[in-house]
C-alpha cells in the first residue's frame, strides 16, 4: 500500500472536499483533511451534504443500528467521552461491533466524521482498528467499528477497578510494540504519509488478546508531500501530548506523532497520565515530572509503575527510558522515525531475550539537557 494516495491530484482532493460541506479544511492546510481513491466520482452535485464519497465501507440506516445496540440502551453503552458515546451492538450478521454514535455540532464535526470515515476506509493494517461502516442520516452520524474487547490501553492504566489486574511489563512492551508498528505504517508505508495528530492512551484499543489498534482518525492529516516539510495547520490534539515544536509553530510533520508516542509510552512505563490534574503541581505533567529521571540512567527505576513492582528486566527497563527519551528530543529533527521504534521496542517483548547492549542499541547515548524545562513544559496542547 506503498502509493495508495499517490494518485490524487490536489485538483482530485479539492473535488472530494466540495462533495461534502463536511469535509471543507477550514484549518488552512497544504494538505487535505482525509485520503480518498481513484475510483471516487468527483460529481460534487451527485455528493449531497448528506453522503460522503464512494467508499469501501458499508453504509447502514440509523434503524438498523438502533436495533443493533437495542435503541442504544443503557446496557449496551461501553464508552463515552467528548466525541459521544459508544455501543456495543450485534448486527443482522451477527457479527459484533462498537457503535460510535457522534456528539459533534456543525461544520468541525462533520469535518472530523468524514475524514474518520475516508481514512480508515483506505488504511488497512493488523494494528488500525477497522472501520465496518457508517450512518450519515439527518443529523445522525454514526461510525461502525469491529468491537475491541479489552477497551483502551487507558482502561488498563489508570483508576483500575478493584480486582482488576494490571498490564504486566511484556503485555506492556507488546502494546507498544504493536502502536509503533501502526505509526510506522502510517508515517513510512503510505504516500503520503498520514498523521494521527491525536495519539494517546484511550485512542489505542485492545482486541481479546491485548493486541493493539490505533483509532480515532477525525484529526488526522495527509503529510507534506514533495518539497514541502510541514503542514501548516490549527493546533489540535490532547493537552500533556502535544509535541512543543508543534504547539508554538502549527507545523505538523510525521515527528509530531513521534513525540505522542514516546508520551504514550513512558505512560506504560511509569502507569501515570501525560496529564493528571489531581496530582500535585510538580506532578501534574507527565513529561516535567519525568524530565529529570529521563537524563539519568541511575534513576530510570524510578520511573516504573509501581503495579509491576519489580517484575520487569532492568535492562529492558533502560532500553525503553532511552526509546522514550530520544522520541521526546526538542528537535523534531532528533526524534528517530517509527520502524527505528518499532525495531527496538520488538526486542523488548519476549521474556528471556536479552536487550541490546549499549554498544548494540540503535538508540543514541542521550545527552544531559535531551529535554529541557522549557520543552517539557509546552508539551500541552489543546
Amino acid at each position: 500500500m506503498k502509493n495508495c494516495f499517490s494518485c490524487f491530484s490536489s485538483s482530485k482532493k479539492d473535488e472530494i472536499n466540495a462533495a461534502t460541506s463536511a469535509g471543507t479544511n477550514t484549518e488552512g492546510s497544504s494538505s487535505t483533511e482525509a485520503p480518498a481513491s481513484s475510483s471516487t466520482p468527483g460529481n460534487s452535485s451527485a455528493q449531497a451534504s448528506n453522503t460522503v464519497p464512494n467508499i469501501a465501507a458499508q453504509q447502514f440506516t440509523f434503524r438498523e443500528l438502533a436495533i443493533a445496540t437495542k435503541l442504544f440502551g443503557e446496557k449496551c453503552l461501553i464508552g463515552e467521552g467528548g466525541f459521544g458515546k459508544v455501543y456495543k451492538g450485534t448486527l443482522k450478521s451477527g457479527q459484533v461491533v462498537a457503535v460510535k454514535q457522534l456528539n459533534l455540532d456543525g461544520e468541525q464535526g462533520s469535518r472530523e466524521f468524514v475524514n474518520e470515515v475516508l481514512m480508515l476506509s483506505h488504511l488497512q493494517h493488523q494494528n488500525l482498528v477497522t472501520l465496518v461502516g457508517y450512518c450519515l442520516e439527518d443529523d445522525q452520524k454514526l461510525l461502525v467499528y469491529e468491537y475491541m474487547p479489552s477497551g483502551s490501553v487507558e482502561d488498563h492504566l489508570f483508576d483500575l477497578k478493584r480486582g482488576q489486574q494490571p498490564l504486566d511489563w511484556f503485555t506492556r512492551m507488546r502494546i507498544a510494540f504493536g502502536a509503533a508498528e501502526g505509526l510506522e505504517y502510517l508515517h513510512e508505508k503510505v504516500n503520503p504519509p498520514v498523521i494521527v495528530r491525536d495519539l494517546k492512551a484511550s485512542n489505542i484499543l485492545l482486541d481479546g488478546n491485548f493486541n493493539p489498534k490505533l483509532s480515532d482518525f477525525g484529526l488526522a492529516k495527509l503529510g507534506p508531500v514533495g518539497s514541502k516539510t510541514h503542514v501548516s495547520t490549527l493546533i489540535a490534539g490532547t493537552y500533556g501530548y502535544c509535541a512543543p515544536d508543534y504547539a508554538r509553530t502549527g507545523h505538523l510533520t510525521v515527528k509530531s506523532d513521534v513525540y505522542c508516542f514516546g508520551v504514550v509510552l513512558l505512560e506504560l512505563i511509569s502507569g501515570r497520565r501525560a496529564f493528571d490534574d489531581v496530582k500535585p503541581s510538580h506532578e501534574k505533567n507527565l513529561v516535567l515530572w519525568a524530565m529529570p529521571m529521563l537524563t539519568d540512567q541511575t534513576k530510570y527505576p524510578e520511573l516504573i509503575d509501581p503495579l509491576i513492582k519489580n517484575n520487569y528486566p532492568s535492562k529492558a527497563l533502560n532500553q525503553a527510558v532511552a526509546v522514550a527519551a530520544i522520541c521526546l528530543q526538542e528537535k523534531a529533527s532528533d526524534r528517530p522515525g517509527m520502524s527505528d521504534v518499532a525495531l527496538a521496542l520488538k526486542l523488548l517483548t519476549v521474556p528471556n531475550i536479552e536487550s541490546p547492549s549499549p554498544g548494540t542499541s540503535i538508540v543514541p547515548p542521550l545527552p544531559d539537557d535531551t529535554i529541557s524545562a522549557e520543552v517539557a513544559s509546552t508539551s500541552g496542547s489543546h
